[in-house]
């Protein structure tokens, strides 16, 4: 039987493990956990998101993303209004001041893909990124 300790499966926890310890542990210099900073950045680039959409974009449930939601908009980064449309939906936004964090916690993970791509060398950081990608469909 083959070493479960030398497993793709056990590699990509390892790597998976470390880069979440990794980035809470900075994040949470800022006031932030991954969780958060992941929902902060959906936000960014497609603001008004759903609840749903930005439990599936962080990695979370929908009930764990209602309390995400709720923290961010107790600490001032969101912004939550009823949708102009529709009375049960809720729109959030970045308010300026979760701008402001989602920017400072950008740089903290710009500079942890930093050296992931750095330990992947000689690899190419596309190449490795379209494997992983590959592993996590051929598991779904």
């Amino acid at each position: 039987m083959e070493d479960p300790f030398a497993t793709i499966g056990f590699a990509l926890k390892m790597a998976q493990q470390a880069l979440r310890t990794h980035l809470d542990s900075a994040l949470q210099q800022i006031g932030l956990t991954m969780p958060q900073y992941a929902v902060l950045n959906c936000l960014k680039i497609e603001p008004g998101a759903s609840n749903a959409a930005l439990a599936r974009r962080s990695f979370v449930t929908p009930q764990t993303m209602q309390g995400i939601v709720v923290a961010l908009e107790r600490a001032g980064f969101i912004l939550r209004a009823p949708h102009p449309n529709h009375g049960r939906v809720r729109t959030t936004e970045l308010t300026a001041r979760g701008r402001e964090v989602v920017a400072a916690a950008s740089v903290i993970v710009v500079g942890a893909e930093a050296r992931l791509r750095e330990a992947s060398a000689p690899l190419d950081p596309q190449t490795v990124a379209a494997t992983l990608r590959r592993l996590a469909e051929a598991l779904r």
